[in-house]
């Protein structure tokens, strides 16, 4: 199950992410193929945190980073004082103190993401640049078929007319090249995982 799925698939789920975000943007939803059983969900958490999509990546996102990493270099999008306590405060303030507790315990990070939670069928992230302020929700839910598997989703704010912008240019990008491949690379690393293989080194 490779594909984008619609807006409900998160939203009807009793996720407390819906608590802290009802001023972020529903921006995807993703069906992850990533079959397990009811207690794998940390090990998809795992996964994604240490880096597991960026395996193999195919030439074209890795040069689509590049690019962003540049042009993020040249306005200042990744400055410090555009980031989470200095533009904007982290939703980390929002939580329950019983949620909030999770986000050390849980001692991962998912790349240039800050944790923010991690409960037995959700973990959640944030990110803030000059362009928006944003969430990667990762959820875990049956598959219709006695199973679970995975379910990404990001939220964003974008920040006045320049994020707006920006989120609307990168959206082919994203649904055509980004999302697609690292969902191939998150599948690819999830049978090496679940067959006992090594995993190849960090790209």
């Amino acid at each position: 199950m490779r594909h984008a799925l619609p807006n409900a698939a998160h939203t009807a789920q009793s996720w407390r992410i819906h608590e802290i975000t009802r001023d972020f943007r529903l921006e995807d939803v993703w069906a992850l193929p990533t079959p397990g059983g009811p207690d794998d969900f940390p090990r998809l958490v795992a996964l994604i945190a240490t880096g597991g999509r960026s395996h193999g990546a195919p030439r074209s996102v890795r040069w689509l980073w590049a690019i962003r990493s540049g042009v993020g270099r040249l306005l200042g999008l990744d400055d410090p004082t555009a980031g989470l306590g200095s533009r904007v405060p982290t939703l980390r303030d929002r939580l329950q103190p019983d949620v909030s507790a999770t986000s050390t315990s849980a001692g991962l990070r998912a790349g240039p993401f800050s944790p923010l939670y991690m409960l037995d069928d959700e973990f959640a992230a944030e990110i803030a640049n000059r362009t928006m302020h944003g969430v990667l929700h990762l959820g875990w839910v049956p598959d219709g078929d006695a199973g679970y598997r995975g379910q990404m989703a990001v939220l964003v704010k974008p920040n006045g007319l320049l994020g707006i912008s920006y989120m609307a240019a990168i959206r082919p990008f994203r649904h055509l090249i980004v999302y697609p491949s690292m969902i191939d690379l998150i599948e690819r690393t999830w049978r090496r995982s679940a067959a006992g293989e090594p995993t190849p080194p960090r790209a």
